[in-house]
């Protein structure tokens, strides 16, 4: 735990918090200056027994459960980012699920001057795969720049796919349904994703694959070929990121060379001197 950090994180948070917006009155006793809620409170609002939230901004509260963390992420208005840092702070690793029901849904808008600015094709779907933005290099990848709504549901099970994709049902479809299943099993209720499942055991090409492909995920740093719609046969590498604002949601670089020949197969990995 990094009560120091933690500390800060909570305080400036629970400073920003007005206690009228909550119908509750700003203390005035003498001594107490700190702008935002009280520690007194936040128990309140959150029907928490008497210095439960004190404890915890102190670092006094040893393992605090999800549900706790939760409710005080949300009534002080916390992002993704500084969810994650709480847990972090608290306990040490990752949270092990988003703070927010829309996360991983939506990105800031300025990532549309980002995508547009990057000198391959690249693409940002969120975590059902439905696509966010995207730059004119990808759009030109497709027939008639006819780009899908869904990229996994066309990567699945769109005919089209099959030929833009070489060599679909060995190089393409084992690496890709894989994370199908992997993202159901981090969120079986998303619809969008159960949705595609469904459609893919029911497509006679699609299903065996899903139910042989191993469970491994292959995706920054693969190459694969790629049919481009005007620029002809080649090798697309994948490079993969993540927003920082929306878990799950996914930055994908399309690094393509045209050609018969693999250009990065063997390069090397990028490290820091000294490593």
């Amino acid at each position: 735990m990094d009560k120091s950090a933690l500390r800060s994180l909570l305080r400036e948070r629970r400073a920003l918090i007005q206690p009228e917006s909550h119908g509750l009155s700003r203390p005035t006793r003498q001594g107490r200056r700190a702008p935002g809620l009280s520690q007194a409170q936040i128990d309140q609002l959150l029907h928490r027994a008497p210095d439960t939230y004190g404890r915890l901004e102190s670092g006094r509260y040893p393992n605090p459960p999800a549900d706790l963390l939760q409710d005080v992420a949300r009534l002080l208005g916390m992002d993704e980012q500084e969810w994650t840092a709480l847990w972090r702070y608290c306990l040490g690793q990752d949270p092990p699920f988003p703070l927010n029901a829309r996360s991983g849904a939506e990105i800031p808008g300025v990532w549309q001057e980002a995508v547009d600015a990057i000198g391959h094709m690249a693409y940002v779907n969120d975590r059902s795969w439905n696509l966010l933005t995207h730059n004119d290099r990808w759009a030109q990848m497709f027939p008639g720049r006819r780009v899908p709504g869904n990229v996994m549901r066309w990567m699945a099970l769109d005919p089209a796919a099959r030929e833009i994709l070489t060599d679909w049902e060995h190089a393409w479809a084992p690496l890709v349904l894989p994370q199908l299943r992997a993202a159901l099993a981090a969120d079986p209720a998303d619809r969008t994703l159960a949705g595609i499942e469904q459609d893919v055991l029911a497509d006679p090409l699609a299903a065996p694959i899903y139910h042989s492909a191993g469970a491994s995920l292959h995706l920054d740093g693969d190459e694969r070929p790629l049919h481009h719609a005007v620029q002809g046969p080649g090798w697309a590498t994948v490079c993969a990121a993540q927003p920082m604002s929306a878990p799950g949601a996914r930055l994908i670089i399309l690094v393509f060379h045209p050609g018969e020949e693999r250009r990065h197969a063997r390069t090397p990995v990028l490290r820091a001197k000294g490593r």
